[in-house]
């Protein structure tokens, strides 16, 4: 079964991988990587090295996003890999490709696919994200594809709904937290050797923007420096720098400033990689930002997350999860009442065990 493998980013990669190992040693599959979006971009730590690490047979290279992240410039960005894509599927087939989660660049190359015929598996449809633009881009994708692998039943229950049937529609659970009773962090002196992190307690920040209200990020991001500020007097804070959202630069700027003020107790880490950023997660004493794995994988490391703003809005959430909006104060504040909390002991909605064999298992039922 000639499978391939759809990634545009350094975090739709990290979840795909416990399904890769495995596609990777069974003979049953001919597994492609198709590596584009800023996997092939240097100003976001070039992560196709990463790719190219883990030596896969095939991997196919699309370059397609501009360097501007205005409005303008993703919707061109869009347009240019719909193109990219074109060329592509008209030269290449596959029994399947796999396609993950909500981003626009994602949405592109699986929009290009439909005059093709491409089967399409996705994985996490069913999701809401309010508070940013993907939401409309993950139903697109859904609409599209042929398979379905969504992390909860209500998610399921949603995509369902969307799709009109429940056929080929399976709850199988969050495919990134595959694997981790038996995970092992990098040993914390090398993790911090290597990303020039001091061995201290750390906060470990993430920030997007919210591409739905593009025009208050510039408002969001003052916010954000001002309450890390704060928080970097009390705990270091580590940061991963944002992802090419519209408007990603205005955080990007505002973190530098931080970093500026506070270099002593603010960390910039371009791409940490699954099994670094995992680590990172496991040695913090806390989460603060508005990305995704807050939300999918802290809880499974006992970790409390102050989740900012509106762009997870609408996401299923486990208990140890603090919404603040993006005001200075509420956000310092939240992470005091969090840190005093410890660990978190309960449970991760999103978590089924064997997740990548239940998807290998229906790939092989797959007609």
């Amino acid at each position: 079964m000639k499978i391939g493998i759809l990634t545009s980013s350094r975090a739709d990669y990290g979840i795909y991988l416990p399904l890769l190992e495995k596609l990777k040693v069974d003979s049953y599959f001919n597994l492609e990587i198709i590596a584009f979006g800023t996997h092939l971009s240097r100003n976001h730590g070039y992560t196709i090295t990463e790719i190219e690490r883990d030596t896969y047979s095939v991997i196919h290279r699309i370059t397609s996003l501009i360097s501007n992240d205005d409005e303008q410039a993703i919707a061109t960005s869009y347009g240019l890999t719909t193109l990219k894509f074109a060329d592509f599927w008209a030269n290449n087939t596959y029994d399947l490709v796999f396609c993950l989660g909500d981003r626009f660049e994602m949405s592109a190359a699986v929009q290009a696919g439909i005059p093709f015929g491409v089967k399409f598996a996705h994985l996490h449809g069913g999701e809401t994200t309010l508070g940013a633009i993907d939401n409309i881009y993950r139903h697109q994708i859904t609409l599209i594809s042929t398979l379905h692998f969504s992390a909860t039943k209500i998610f399921k229950e949603k995509v369902s709904n969307l799709i009109e049937t429940e056929e080929n529609v399976f709850n199988v659970g969050s495919l990134s937290l595959d694997n981790l009773s038996s995970f092992e962090p990098v040993k914390k002196e090398v993790l911090f050797k290597n990303f020039g992190i001091p061995n201290d307690e750390f906060a470990l920040v993430t920030f997007h923007p919210e591409t739905v209200t593009s025009t208050k990020n510039i408002d969001y991001a003052n916010a954000m420096r001002s309450a890390l500020f704060e928080i970097s007097k009390t705990i270091n804070i580590v940061i991963t720098m944002p992802n090419a959202d519209t408007l990603g630069s205005v955080y990007r700027d505002e973190i530098i400033k931080l970093k500026n003020e506070m270099p002593n107790r603010v960390f910039l880490v371009e791409n940490f990689g699954k099994k670094n950023y995992f680590s990172a997660m496991y040695f913090s004493k806390i989460l603060i930002g508005n990305t995704s794995s807050g939300i999918l994988e802290a809880a499974s490391f006992g970790r409390y997350v102050v989740n900012v703003g509106n762009r997870q809005k609408g996401r299923l959430q486990s208990p140890n999860v603090f919404n603040v909006p993006f005001e200075s104060s509420q956000i310092s504040e939240a992470v005091s009442t969090a840190l005093s909390k410890g660990d978190y002991h309960g449970e991760n909605v999103y978590y089924k065990k064997g997740t990548a064999d239940k998807i290998i298992k229906i790939l092989k039922g797959f007609k």
